[in-house]
């Protein structure tokens, strides 16, 4: 997925009145909650009581060809000589020291892994060659037996870097469109020309990656119904196993970063937008997994829904990645403005000691149950109220029976007791819904966090 991470904003109850675009919650705590970890844990001491036999794995490059104007993701756009080759030698210490602190070789495996950024097709094909090496070879990963996701722009999905993800097993592959329309690309500061993705779905439609998602985007200034159905449409004549329809989101230090208050317009614009994306995806064949994600019926599947990590056990490599055991999420310092990313990038190239834990998050019991709850309600099939039993030995009602009420009231849960699922409208409002359920001490560790 190629869209940008929102940064913190002040989180409200949902209500009829707040804004249904308050924030994308595809992970738990958002990054803006974590700090500088003044002991420094020991990775091997993190990861020592971890289960081990089915981890994630993750990589991240933070480059990009240029920065579209609503992205806020951790990327700086292109690389001086001889930048990338030197984050693929800290991604190898990197790698080396995760992979002492794992322990014993025969109780690791790796059960899924992806490739993101940033856009990891920034690559050339010899430096994604040596990319798959670091997760197979370093880590262990058997790519050809997992599922392997990767990132692409248009311009970066060329037909020697795709030979080499198929080649090397990738079984899906995310292209970042935005829109099909050359005006919308340009209004949302994403220089690209439709012929140009066109060419670009033919080159991997012809390097036979088993699952092709496209992302599109909503919202857009000039966009109308119509518009958006023409790059539904557009999508559609791909026939991709997989379609995610992301709102617009313009957020501080970003290209569009425009400062104001609430947009009852906008707002009212994208649901319209979305209802009408989701109607017609539904309409052509297509399931709806969560808010965003939508999956051909005949897809092949690829596991988790929104590559959501319902269990810890993640490991992140890359100076944007996260990492996730039991008690600690980590990975390294985040910002969005340039020059603060391009230190960070630097710092990270210069590391020699990867043997620690740098900047996270504490996980107690609680926020573990409000992890589990935020990422299973959040998609379409909803948490299961004997599964969150089992793992926790409480119910949900138990444990976030108020919040649970107020989703209700709003006839955004439907009743079902043995099944914690959103209705279609509590779905268009996911992103008023999981800010909502952060907890307190989360909330309070985003407002305070310093934007750079």
């Amino acid at each position: 997925m190629t869209t940008a991470e929102p940064i913190a904003e002040p989180i409200a109850e949902p209500t009829t009145r707040t804004s249904p675009y308050q924030h994308y919650v595809y992970a738990y705590p958002h990054k803006t909650a974590y700090r500088a970890l003044p002991d420094r844990p020991a990775l091997s001491t993190l990861w020592a009581a971890e289960p081990k036999d089915a981890l994630s794995l993750y990589l991240h490059v933070p480059f990009c060809e240029v920065r579209c104007g609503f992205c806020n993701l951790f990327t700086r756009i292109g690389a001086p000589d001889g930048l990338t080759g030197a984050y693929l030698d800290a991604l190898e210490r990197q790698a080396d020291a995760v992979r002492e602190a794992l322990g014993d070789t025969d109780e690791v495996r790796f059960a899924t892994a992806a490739f993101g950024g940033g856009t990891p097709t920034f690559l050339t094909a010899a430096e994604l060659e040596r990319l798959c090496d670091i997760a197979e070879h370093r880590m262990g990963a058997d790519l050809r037996a997992v599922p392997l996701s990767v990132e692409a722009s248009p311009a970066t999905a060329t037909a020697d870097r795709l030979a080499v993800l198929a080649g090397r097993g990738a079984t899906r592959l995310s292209l970042g469109v935005q829109s099909f329309v050359d005006s919308e690309a340009r209004a949302a500061v994403r220089p690209q020309r439709r012929a140009d993705v066109e060419a670009a779905l033919g080159r991997i439609r012809d390097a036979r990656v088993p699952v092709l998602n496209i992302d599109l985007i909503y919202g857009i200034d000039g966009q109308t119904e119509d518009t958006w159905r023409h790059s539904l449409d557009a999508a559609l004549a791909w026939r991709p196993e997989e379609l995610y329809l992301y709102p617009l989101y313009v957020r501080p230090l970003t290209g569009l970063d425009r400062r104001g208050g609430p947009d009852p317009e906008w707002d009212e614009q994208r649901l319209r937008l979305y209802r009408a994306g989701r109607d017609h995806l539904l309409a052509h064949g297509y399931t709806q997994r969560s808010m965003r994600m939508f999956r051909r019926t005949d897809a092949p599947p690829q596991g988790a829904d929104d590559h959501a990590c319902q269990t810890d056990g993640m490991i992140g490599l890359g100076c944007g990645a996260r990492s996730y055991t039991a008690r600690l999420h980590y990975s390294f310092d985040y910002a969005v403005g340039m020059h603060e990313v391009r230190a960070i990038i630097d710092d990270y190239v210069s590391t020699t000691d990867f043997a620690h834990a740098e900047v996270g998050h504490a996980m107690d019991g609680h926020e573990a149950r409000r992890r589990h709850l935020l990422q299973s309600l959040l998609q379409a099939d909803g948490l299961r109220a004997d599964d969150y039993r089992a793992r926790f030995g409480t119910a949900p009602a138990d444990d976030f029976g108020p919040e649970l009420e107020r989703l209700a009231d709003h006839g955004w849960l439907t009743g079902d007791p043995a099944v914690l699922r959103l209705t279609p409208e509590g779905l268009a409002h996911s992103d008023a819904i999981g800010p909502a359920l952060f907890s307190p001490a989360v909330r309070a560790a985003m407002a305070a966090y310093e934007r750079k």
